[in-house]
């Protein structure tokens, strides 16, 4: 017997990649889906790759029927779902892709989104959507919160020896490269073609990107003290990936040592042989994260580099373990495909 979900935001890029694996997954079956400016439309016309699959049409939200429904997939918008979570059933399982829930602290998500939280309730109960973290927590809630992808692909390289005490939380640099659907689907200048590719920018630089509240929740949580990292992300001409960069202060062959006890029994992270490198091409549109790491020239210092794809390991395949938790399922159901090769 397969769960009833239902994926509000469906006309995204994250809804999208939502759709995409759950047709794959043996436990799972899409009842609903909703995309308010695409309501009345079959997802077909859409996303064309998703034809002939038997989907249910596109819904406005006001109009979806929850009855049956085991649990909701919220792929909406940044600054939206408070709202409409608040207005779901109680006993209504949610696993959230937005930012709106990812912060302890509704002052901490006031100080990075710039307006009060409208669910502080709601923010006490959710639990961080970092699986391989939080993975008792998940198992237990109603609501989780998916976390940002750059901020997963640093916390995936750097928890762990910062947990071991073997680097130094003063001095943690994140250089990160980012794909372009990281952005979102909605139409903006910069992101056209002629406009992005043949160049790269760095965004959301000198403190200022919104994924640094999680670094800073989530390194000042594991430390037990204050952790204030540097991060400047780049926008990259490329549909997928993200390469984390972390060169940290630390010795490299201890750092390796860390990262390859805590993932050992991971299914989805995989830490390379000591002084070999990732790309995201071998972890494009699946739930894997790779790690390396390389001992600097200078002693005493460590680059790691962590690769993920922004849109399944850092966001829609992570919500999908986060699911399997709750609903009692197998982690890995549905998850377990190789990468898209060339």
């Amino acid at each position: 017997m397969a769960f009833n979900v239902a994926i509000l935001g469906a006309s995204g890029y994250t809804g999208a990649e939502l759709i995409r694996l759950i047709l794959g997954h043996p436990g799972l079956h899409i009842a609903a889906l909703t995309g308010d400016r695409k309501a009345g439309q079959p997802i077909a016309e859409v996303f064309p790759f998703l034809g002939g699959f038997g989907l249910p049409d596109l819904c406005r939200i006001e109009d979806l029927n929850v009855s049956g429904i085991d649990l909701a997939f919220c792929a909406l918008p940044h600054g939206t779902t408070q709202a409409v979570v608040a207005a779901l059933p109680r006993d209504l399982r949610i696993v959230d892709l937005s930012a709106d829930f990812r912060l302890r602290d509704p002052a901490d998500y006031a100080r990075w989104y710039g307006k009060p939280h409208a669910a502080p309730a709601l923010q006490a109960e959710a639990v961080y959507g970092l699986t391989e973290f939080y993975r008792a927590e998940i198992a237990a809630a109603r609501l989780v919160a998916g976390t940002g992808c750059n901020a997963a692909a640093g916390q995936f390289a750097i928890l762990p020896p910062l947990a071991a005490g073997i680097i130094d939380p003063d001095d943690i640099l994140i250089d990160l490269k980012a794909g372009v659907s990281g952005a979102g689907r909605s139409l903006r200048e910069n992101l056209l073609h002629a406009e992005l590719s043949e160049g790269t920018q760095a965004y959301g630089a000198g403190g200022t990107h919104r994924h640094l509240g999680e670094f800073d929740q989530e390194f000042t949580r594991t430390a037990g003290r204050p952790v204030a990292i540097r991060f400047t992300p780049h926008l990259l001409p490329m549909n997928r990936g993200i390469l984390a960069s972390c060169y940290l202060a630390g010795e490299a062959r201890a750092v390796h040592a860390a990262l390859g006890a805590r993932y050992a029994a991971e299914p989805f992270i995989r830490v390379l042989p000591f002084g070999a490198l990732p790309s995201t091409r071998d972890v494009r549109g699946t739930n894997f994260a790779h790690i390396g790491v390389l001992e600097d020239r200078r002693p005493g210092r460590t680059l790691v580099v962590s690769v993920i794809d922004n849109l399944t390991k850092g966001s829609s395949g992570q919500a999908l373990p986060n699911a399997n938790l709750m609903l009692g399922l197998p982690e890995t159901t549905g998850l377990m495909a190789p990468a898209v090769f060339p």
